[in-house]
């Protein structure tokens, strides 16, 4: 019997861990425990937090136990990767040391297997959505970043409060596709990283899209404290295929 393919590279975003949801933050732990200790890479590819203050809140027992538990993964030889999200652009140094992972660029362009692949969370690329994109301009300035993290924990915290109140609100007047990457986006990606391949999240829509011997795929969202469940990852093998599993480990 032939042994099944190494796993080079795990993917995998838009968990929006938070104390609140306490069987999503129990998932992502026994996958950690159980799936990317025995990867060469497992890529974190934004929203891995319902939010990130800064990296000041590292202090928060839920924060810590996330950074513990990602440090396990890393000392056990496994390299971690982190492309921050819309939800958590802030995470810096701070986290990073304590997790022991490499903060990423966006995009990052990966080799894997003989596969060349671009990671982006997919916020930059759902360009339609011309509100979102000024705001996101804002918040990604250097300058910005600066002044904010410069207020007190508990003012930051407040404000992103308010923002993802604002941000729910807005979600029920747009449509989906506005709120999708757009195919130019998608093309200019590709043209600009000279990649056939990419693997993105923050849509919430997982998926394989297939055009003109380009490929994308798009992580699935994780929810595992109200219905529907959801959740799954992504893996690159030594033979550089590209499989998409569900929560229980079975391919799609």
């Amino acid at each position: 019997m032939t042994a099944p393919a190494r796993t080079l590279a795990l993917f995998i975003s838009d968990l929006h861990l938070q104390a609140s949801h306490p069987r999503t933050a129990e998932a992502f732990f026994r996958f950690l425990a159980e799936r990317a200790v025995h990867a060469e890479r497992l890529y974190l590819l934004g929203d891995i937090f319902e939010y990130w203050a800064g990296d000041d809140d590292l202090d928060d027992p839920f924060n810590r136990s996330v950074a513990t538990a990602l440090r396990r993964v890393s000392d056990g030889g496994t390299a971690v990767y982190w492309l921050g999200g819309n939800r958590d652009f802030l995470v810096g140094t701070g986290f990073a040391e304590a997790a022991g992972l490499t903060l990423l660029p966006e995009p990052h362009v990966a080799t894997i297997g003989g596969c060349q692949v671009v990671l982006v969370h997919g916020d930059a690329q759902c360009t339609d959505d011309v509100k979102y994109m000024a705001f996101r301009a804002q918040v990604r300035d250097p300058a910005w970043q600066t002044q904010f993290l410069a207020m007190p924990l508990a003012q930051r915290k407040a404000i992103i409060a308010g923002l993802r109140e604002g941000s729910r609100a807005a979600h029920g007047e747009k449509s989906y596709e506005i709120m999708d990457v757009t195919p130019a986006a998608v093309a200019t990606l590709h043209a600009d990283t000279g990649t056939d391949v990419i693997i993105h999240g923050h849509t919430h829509r997982p998926a394989l899209h297939e055009a003109g011997g380009m490929r994308r795929y798009v992580l699935p969202d994780w929810e595992l404290d109200a219905d529907p469940v959801r959740g799954g990852w992504i893996a690159i093998d030594e033979d550089g295929r590209i499989l998409r599993f569900d929560l229980d480990g079975q391919t799609i």
